[in-house]
């Protein structure tokens, strides 16, 4: 686990749907996911299981008791910066610096649940200076998670340089020229 640069971080999710999206998005950029219970479903959930394909045996998942194991889990990966996602008195995401640019070392990114977000403690533990969103018009509760992720994931691996990827998938054909 020490060579994963990015780790997500659901804190109780609770629509099965999402976490197979997010599965399958951390499988096919290496980022390490970990889920925080008490879930809104089992594991073996068919809506998590059709939402993530067959991306589940491809993924590095793991699931915490509570967020103190998380954080211990997290540490000994060695993150050395947490950020949590909130919509509230958080400033831009795109405005943060993760430090990338003098040294690269693992990031995680902490999001709640779709219905509760995170709750008081977890984000009076990750830090005030590290609460972040995504920008949405004023009027707007709140992004679907999966998206949010996806949008966060990518741009903090855009950071990262891509680090991993070889510029041609598994699946992916040269085309022909004619």
């Amino acid at each position: 686990m020490q060579d994963k640069l990015i780790h997500i971080v659901l804190y109780s999710p609770k629509i099965p749907n999402n976490t197979g999206s997010i599965i399958r998005l951390c499988a096919n950029t290496g980022a390490v996911l970990h889920l925080v219970e008490p879930l809104g479903f089992e594991l073996d959930d068919t809506k998590l299981k059709r939402a993530g394909l067959d991306y589940h045996e491809y993924a590095s998942m793991q699931v915490h008791k509570n967020w103190a194991d998380a954080k211990i889990a997290l540490q000994k990966a060695g993150v050395a910066c947490m950020v949590a996602m909130t919509t509230k008195f958080s400033r831009p995401f795109y405005q943060y610096d993760f430090g990338l640019s003098q040294d690269i070392r693992p990031v995680a990114l902490v999001f709640g649940s779709e219905t509760e977000g995170l709750p008081e403690q977890v984000r009076a533990d990750i830090g005030e200076c590290n609460w972040l969103r995504l920008p949405m018009l004023p009027d707007s509760r709140s992004l679907n998670l999966a998206n949010s992720v996806g949008i966060c994931l990518y741009e903090l691996w855009r950071q990262l340089d891509f680090v991993g990827d070889v510029g041609q998938s598994v699946g992916y054909h040269k085309p022909t020229s004619r």
